[in-house]
């Protein structure tokens, strides 16, 4: 790979559908895929800690990520460097044992709730995007996806929303769009913000389209 990889941040609302647009411009710019690292693999461990006392932790603010283990990671990849990604267990808010491993791409794409938050993370990216939905559409979505994958009930979910997930969005990811060169809304058809975003991608790095 004779260029560093370009890096796009992909941040908004809880599922706004961050990771389903990830994996779609993963297959979309040149030399796909593009590698991708999520932000939910970067929770704290809290093996540390009772379950009783992981239960009430607040996993929605930007403390609950080891950002400097991420900007580690993504100074690494940008010089050609492989890294070991951690890997989250969201049944016991603990890390699990083994590690996945990342290889450098001409592309990486980072998502997740504080992916703009952080100024030295920023930096890193070439192009900047935030992705935004209604709050009751983040809400249906995350009931269905905590119930689905990750074993919650119904009033537990509602009560962590909330609680902590919307004031600690409103407080700390919504005014990070202001940060973005794309704004986009997680109800549209996930082919046309993919365009959006390569049509900024274009603007940065138009050798690489050619």
């Amino acid at each position: 790979m004779t260029d560093a990889p370009y890096l796009i941040g992909i941040a908004g609302a809880s599922c706004s559908g961050k990771t389903s647009l990830a994996s779609h411009l993963a297959e979309s710019v040149p030399g796909s895929p593009a590698a991708i690292l999520s932000l939910d693999s970067y929770y704290r461990d809290l093996s540390q800690l009772t379950p009783k006392q992981r239960a009430v932790w607040n996993f929605d603010a930007p403390e609950a990520l080891d950002n400097a283990l991420l900007l580690q990671h993504l100074r690494a990849l940008l010089t050609g460097t492989p890294i070991d990604k951690p890997v989250y267990d969201f049944s016991t808010h603990t890390r699990a044992p083994g590690t996945e491993p990342v290889e450098p791409a001409a592309f990486l794409i980072i998502e997740g709730l504080f992916v703009l938050y952080w100024r030295e993370i920023r930096d890193t990216l070439g192009t900047k995007v935030f992705i935004a939905v209604p709050d009751e559409v983040s809400l249906a979505r995350r009931i269905a996806r905590d119930m689905r994958e990750r074993g919650r009930t119904e009033g537990s979910v509602r009560t962590q929303y909330a609680s902590t997930v919307r004031p600690m969005y409103q407080g700390y990811c919504e005014p990070t769009a202001q940060f973005a060169d794309v704004r986009v809304s997680g109800q549209e058809p996930v082919d046309q913000l993919v365009e959006k975003i390569l049509q900024h991608i274009r603007t940065r790095i138009p050798q690489r389209f050619t």
